[in-house]
């Protein structure tokens, strides 16, 4: 009877049950696909733009981090809340306000000439585009049948992955060669290839007033208040020297009471907007737990990565970008066969095999030295781009196939949550990492290179008498010398701390194997569980 009612209030649910989906439906997921994509290519566009986009506005390197956490805080606030917002305003009408709201903001952002109007745009943008996840992994899930569902839920994990890859490349391309603005005027045309396809796919249906006034009010103020300065803390938070910053103790404290209200409204609302009681399902649990740790690491080389070509082999951001998308290779020469895969192999197999890739890609960058470029980075990043198809792709349908099919947008809401809010954990403990053991690496190489130090005192002469020989001045080719020693210490300090994150990254995937063996592959036909079982 669930699986009945909720084939019934959703669009083209009927055709779900059915051995094939039909060219509607199929529409309906291309239009779903295409939204999750624009929302994740957007969380990462501006990245490699950012120093023009910064020089337009007048903004300062650190007030610049605000147009990225903006897009951050917010998007993960709607992750959540695009269940309910579904229920409330109907699928077809609800995606179709967002897409329209995402081209105003969009256009917003383009012809910003001020940080607060920027900053404002892209709030807008995150809360429009983290819409678009969810209900797109919601689409796939009541459109299509089990037989199918392996392709859909490839196309979407392709396009979770690939976004945030294209993202960096395609921001530095369109600042370089055209101008910074397309980075937000190219979501005008995208927007209105999936407005087309979403009238096409999705038949009209009416709002549902009543579940906006019978709504977990005191769980939406929580989620609002409580992730959005959660993801403040966790992005500005090294910035800002954590706990000396009176913002960082201000926003942790309004944090933890937005945890607060989110907690009790798991006992005082008929229906929590988010949905903590699908945790008692063991296979969904295991599932969230998982892809955190894997949106950790994710995100983590994403921003490891480039920084060490930029800073150790001086790389630009678009010889980053290239190095970057060897990743994405695999997932375009697995596409054909992966639904293949997912359709007949053990789900733990997948992920475990995921894992542990994963993890030896990490291991394989522990060895860096200050001469190391991009090729040294080619066959880590093939394994790792092998390694994120075979880990997330069975996530993306098992988080589905755990869940009666009427929980999959709360479901879809918890898993991509779970997923961003890794990310924004990983990027918070990577970057307080990074400023501590750089910062004590390069204590431990100054003082082995003290004046009593025969090597150190070659080197110093050494360079001493080359700069000499340039300038005839011997002070000043003293100094250079002693610049070049200091300048090698901080590099080699780098190096070092960088190979001790990555180091960290395959310990923390590794240390997830023991909780794929909880997963299980659905049955055809089977009915998933609820969470309550």
């Amino acid at each position: 009877m669930a699986d009945a009612a909720a084939a019934g209030s959703t669009p083209g649910g009927a055709q779900a049950h059915g051995e094939r989906a039909s060219v509607a439906d199929w529409i309906a997921v291309a239009a779903g696909a295409l939204g999750a994509l624009m929302a994740t290519l957007d969380i990462s566009i501006t990245n490699s733009a950012l120093p023009q986009i910064q020089g337009e506005i007048g903004a300062t390197g650190t007030e610049g981090t605000w147009i990225s956490t903006g897009y951050l805080m917010s998007e993960i606030v709607m992750i959540p809340l695009a269940a309910w917002l579904t229920r409330v305003f109907g699928l077809r009408n609800f995606l179709l306000a967002n897409s329209a709201l995402f081209i105003g903001f969009s256009m917003m952002c383009g012809w910003s000439h001020t940080l607060p109007a920027m900053i404002a745009g892209r709030i807008g943008q995150g809360f429009t585009g983290g819409a678009m996840i969810p209900t797109g992994q919601t689409i796939i899930r009541t459109r299509l049948p089990l037989s199918q569902l392996p392709v859909g839920m490839t196309v979407f994990g392709l396009i979770v992955l690939l976004g945030p890859l294209l993202g960096p490349v395609v921001g530095g391309w369109l600042a370089e060669n055209i101008s910074w603005s397309w980075c937000f005027f190219i979501n005008l045309p995208v927007c209105l290839a999936l407005i087309t396809l979403l009238v096409v796919g999705l038949e009209p249906d009416r709002p549902h007033w009543e579940a906006f006034f019978k709504a977990d009010w005191l769980g939406i103020v929580g989620l609002a208040i409580g992730l959005s300065s959660l993801t403040v803390v966790l992005e500005e938070g090294q910035r800002e020297r954590w706990f000396e910053s009176n913002m960082i103790v201000a926003l942790t404290w309004v944090s933890l009471a937005g945890m607060a209200l989110i907690a009790l409204s798991q006992f005082t609302a008929k229906k929590p907007i988010l949905r903590l009681s699908l945790m008692r399902n063991l296979r969904y649990a295991s599932v969230i737990v998982i892809v955190f740790a894997v949106g950790a690491g994710l995100y983590g080389i994403s921003y490891l990565l480039p920084q060490f070509l930029s800073l150790v082999a001086g790389y630009n951001a678009e010889q980053s970008g290239a190095i970057m998308l060897l990743s994405g290779l695999p997932a375009f020469l697995m596409m054909p066969v992966l639904p293949r895969l997912l359709g007949k192999m053990d789900f733990r197999v997948l992920v475990v095999s995921g894992l542990v890739l994963f993890s030896f890609s990490c291991m394989l960058d522990i060895s860096l030295t200050a001469q190391s470029v991009g090729h040294d980075f080619v066959w880590s990043q093939l394994i790792r781009g092998c390694a994120q198809v075979l880990a997330m792709m069975p996530l993306n349908q098992a988080s589905m196939a755990a869940v009666a099919r009427e929980d999959s947008g709360d479901a879809a809401g918890l898993y991509n949550m779970a997923r961003n809010l890794g990310g924004s954990v990983g990027l918070a403990i990577i970057g307080t990492l990074i400023d501590r053991r750089e910062t004590f690496h390069t204590a431990i190489l100054r003082e082995s290179i003290s004046a009593n130090s025969l090597i150190g005192q070659e080197r110093i002469a050494s360079g001493a008498a080359n700069w000499f020989a340039q300038t005839g001045d011997m002070a000043y080719a003293q100094m250079q010398s002693l610049g070049q020693i200091a300048a090698q210490i901080q590099q080699q300090s780098m190096v070092i701390t960088y190979s001790e994150t990555f180091w960290v990254l395959g310990i923390a995937l590794a240390a997830c194997i023991p909780l794929a063996l909880l997963l299980k592959k659905p049955q055809p036909g089977a009915k998933a569980p609820s969470a309550g079982h």
